[in-house]
């Protein structure tokens, strides 16, 4: 069986979704999509505890705490009554983004330690929340998601094929903002797992 802890060296792909909370896009004043808008982060993305994020050199980065998937079981055209098959565990991860251009860069990605399936009973009524500087700034509940996670694992299956250690990153509540080098960022999942991460450049 595969050592799915090891998700972040063995993985292949990282799919990450946006806008995939209702109270985010109440804010944005943006109708509710009806299908999930997906896109894809080099595995290079990924950084553990310990190591820095580092902010490209003239870019604008915000902050996103989002619930992680972590793929037990390949699969291509899933349906949504099996997809909960299909996940081996999850974790917390940071999305970090670039809204003044359209790139992925290495260290976007940072993620906690993997999280067993067995110990999130209920993956749609889980709290996320994201401090930057000790300040909270995201306080949400998956259960605000828009696409569940059966939904979300459905629709990418039906153009790519997940395979074992690749991680889906759900979406991210309201609250994101713009961190700065020398910011420290502290998440997690409440009352489960939680991480710390230093800006750099």
């Amino acid at each position: 069986m595969t050592d799915l802890s090891q998700f972040v060296r063995n993985g292949k792909k990282i799919i990450g979704v946006a806008a995939n909370y209702k109270s985010l896009l109440k804010i944005l004043e943006r109708p509710v999509p009806e299908l999930p808008e997906i896109f894809l982060k080099p595995t290079s993305s990924y950084i553990t505890e310990g190591q820095p994020i580092l902010i490209p050199h003239g870019f604008t980065v915000n902050q996103e705490i989002e619930l992680g998937v972590v793929i037990g079981k390949k699969g291509k055209h899933i349906s949504e009554d099996e997809a909960m098959n299909h996940v081996g565990g999850y974790c917390a991860a940071l999305d970090m983004t670039a809204p003044c251009r359209m790139v992925r860069f290495d260290t976007a990605c940072p993620v906690s330690a993997f999280v067993t399936k067995s110990k999130i009973e209920n993956p749609h009524n889980v709290r996320l929340w994201c401090k930057v500087n000790n300040e909270l700034k995201q306080d949400g509940n998956t259960n605000d998601m828009i696409f569940t996670i059966p939904k979300l694992i459905s629709f990418i299956s039906q153009y790519m094929t997940l395979e074992e250690n690749d991680l889906i990153v759900t979406g991210s509540p309201p609250g994101m903002g713009p961190v700065q080098p020398g910011d420290v960022i502290e998440g997690g999942i409440d009352n489960l797992i939680s991480f710390k991460f230093c800006v750099s450049q």
